[in-house]
């Protein structure tokens, strides 16, 4: 290592240290140790444009160990990106763009919200799908328009996580070579060493996985790293795990190596003897040497040439394929094509249909549409009914092919496809059983606060998946995705319906989407009744009493709202007029005009009756003080389903009597 190399490393360490003591928070123990590996990636190796941070060719960095973010922000700063040097002076602070732990959007740069330890590991692996996705689809042998490394700074708390395992897993059985890994492997967690917790052979694990495996032992050693980095690179067959020994706190006298400089500022003594302890000014705070700057900003220009010379490979290839060249534009750049849901299938009334065989059909109709459509099931696909059948499945050497076989790896499911999203070109999605949202939710909670667009499909959305009882029957799962900010939960009533809410999802550009479908046929509703717009806004007026007036409102989602539609009729046999609303999405609902919420719910009919499956918690914000919730309160049971509803009380007489106890007290 050149003295002006420690230079710059000690730059890195230093920014970090300040900006973790002036905001007396923070961990500053990951970047002094693993900022020598981090400055050979970012100067020796990363293929990037700070002044093009979306360049679709980029390599993808992933700070997995997302709380070493002053690694990443000293990184970002230094090498050119919109990331002033008061930012970084203004860490962990209201509105800075630099948060305690990187967030997809605030800060350019970053690709993915990381924190939650595990997950950008699995959004790596993610990312590298997406990559060798696209250049199977777009490549040729002559050019080469998406060619790129996904890299990773990883911990052993997130190997620790069971997402990581379970995306390791899928990544060595893909054989995806373009991912590379660096593991700060500095033998402390927060609470102290990790022989307290984590005594196993890394290196066998991933070795079993089907990873390549590297070993630098000594984290400052720059010739080793960068060896490490290229052998990693040279292997086109494994993902590659580089575990680099690295000293947690490097440079503090007092508290390198141990669990005191993971998690909490140094103090002003220490600051004052690491500043000395690597011969660095005590003044001013957050120095940075203008030879040093001057450095890492050569890769404003260096990422410029790299662009430029991708683009004119662009260019001469767009020019000799011009159609792949036209879908090509199309795919990365996100828009959806003219007449992408023309062929939309519209189903009959005269036969029941479950809404995820009608989703089945909709997913096939827009993959003619929609190249960039791809994804699959956590070892369901039979039951989700999310099988593209114009393609194969996607594997090691046919990454061509836009089914993704994902093993009964839910957890890693959501990571993975959320790594998709955030890498571009491609709209993911994944599909299990509604009850495993639960394996997804730290995955679906990120998405929706990355704002990134996968689309989660469950289905079996209720008691009426019947005799696989209540293990498998999702009681409050739907109200818990409910309750994620940014996250549309759409649990349409029909076939038509479905369609619809396919249509919205693909429509939703900027947030995640929840799609849950019925295991169980139920019937169709006459298609003229204006689903799309319906769902589109929520909730609509799916039957009315004559000339819209109505003694009682009935509001049902998913399989429900039929039970309402047959509950009006035996109202109406008592001469009590009922308007039945479906209300497939409350997000989308929520947003609309009050006007229209009020033309859907008119406040001055305060006798509301909602159903649904799950339970009851949260639908007075609809039904009101004086409404009433049908619901299910308790855990499932193992039956037909037909039977679970009856003994659970949601019928339509149930319903009826209700809107009728109701009417009396009013």
């Amino acid at each position: 290592m050149t003295d002006f190399d420690q230079k710059c490393i000690n730059t890195i360490r230093m920014l970090a240290v300040d900006a973790v003591q002036k905001a007396n928070s923070g961990h500053p123990g990951l970047p002094m140790g693993g900022a020598p590996m981090a400055y050979v990636l970012w100067t020796r190796f990363l293929k990037h444009n700070p002044a093009d941070p979306k360049w679709i060719d980029r390599d993808r960095f992933v700070l997995s160990a997302g709380h070493g973010s002053m690694l990443l922000y000293a990184l970002l700063y230094l090498t050119g990106y919109d990331l002033p040097l008061d930012e970084i002076k203004r860490f962990r602070q209201w509105e800075s763009r630099t948060p305690g732990h990187p967030e997809h959007g605030p800060t350019p740069g970053v690709e993915t919200t990381t924190g939650p330890l595990g997950q950008g590991f699995a959004n790596g692996v993610g990312m590298a799908i997406a990559e060798r996705f696209l250049a199977a689809t777009f490549n040729t042998a002559e050019s080469a328009v998406m060619d790129h490394y996904t890299y990773a700074i990883v911990s052993d708390g997130d190997l620790m996580e069971g997402v990581a395992a379970e995306a390791a897993s899928l990544a060595g059985h893909l054989k995806l070579g373009k991912l590379i890994y660096l593991y700060d492997d500095n033998l402390i967690s927060l609470d102290g060493s990790t022989e307290m917790a984590f005594t196993e052979d890394v290196a066998g694990r991933f070795a079993a996985y089907g990873w390549q495996v590297l070993r630098v032992e000594d984290g400052n050693d720059l010739d080793a790293i960068e060896s490490a980095i290229k052998e990693a690179q040279a292997d086109a067959e494994r993902p590659s795990l580089i575990m680099v020994r690295t000293v947690i706190g490097y440079g503090s006298p007092n508290k390198a190596g141990t669990a005191a400089a993971h998690g909490a500022a140094l103090g002003p003594d220490e600051v004052t003897a690491t500043k000395d302890n690597l011969g660095w000014p005590q003044e001013p705070a957050f120095l940075v040497p203008d030879d040093v700057l001057a450095h890492f900003r050569e890769a404003v220009e260096r990422g410029k040439a790299a662009q430029a010379s991708w683009q004119a490979v662009v260019d001469a290839w767009a020019a000799a394929n011009p159609d792949r060249a036209a879908t090509w534009q199309q795919t990365v750049s996100g828009e959806l094509p003219a007449g992408w849901d023309a062929d939309l299938p519209v189903f009959p009334t005269e036969k029941p249909v479950a809404t995820r065989n009608a989703s089945s059909k909709v997913i096939n109709a827009l993959a003619a549409h929609l190249p960039g459509l791809i994804g699959g099931a956590a070892d369901l696909d039979s039951s989700t009914k999310t099988y593209i059948n114009s393609d194969e499945d996607f594997q090691a050497g046919q990454y061509h092919n836009r089914n993704l076989r994902f093993g009964v790896r839910e957890h890693a499911m959501g990571g993975i496809v959320n790594g998709m999203s955030a890498h571009g070109g491609v709209i993911p999605y994944s599909a299990t059983f509604a009850v495993f949202s639960d394996y997804m939710r730290p995955s679906i909670r990120l998405a929706a606060l990355s704002e990134f667009r996968p689309i989660f499909v469950f289905t079996h959305d209720s008691i009426g998946l019947g005799e696989d009882g209540p293990t498998h029957q999702p009681i409050e799962q739907i109200m818990s995705l409910r309750l994620i900010p940014h996250l549309d939960v759409i649990r349409p009533a029909d076939a038509n319906e479905t369609a619809a809410a396919w249509r919205c999802a693909i429509r939703n550009t900027d947030h995640p989407t929840v799609l849950m479908f019925t295991r169980q046929n139920i019937p169709v509703l006459d298609p003229s009744l204006g689903m799309a717009e319906g769902v589109d806004r929520g909730a609509y007026v799916l039957a009315d009493g004559p000339g819209g007036k109505a003694d009682v409102i009935l509001i049902g989602t998913g399989s429900e709202v039929h039970i309402a539609l047959d509950a009006q009729k035996l109202l109406a046999e008592k001469g009590v007029t009922a308007r039945v609303v479906s209300m497939p999405s409350w997000e989308r609902f929520a947003r609309q005009p009050q006007s229209y919420r009020d033309s859907v719910l008119p406040p001055a009919i305060t006798a509301r009756v909602a159903v649904e499956a799950g339970v009851t918690l949260g639908w007075q914000k609809w039904v009101g003080d004086r409404g009433v919730v049908v619901g299910v309160d308790r855990f499932g049971a193992s039956a037909p389903y037909k039977e679970i509803y009856q003994h659970f009380g949601l019928t339509p007489e149930r319903v009826a009597d209700e809107a009728l106890a109701l009417l009396e007290r009013a």
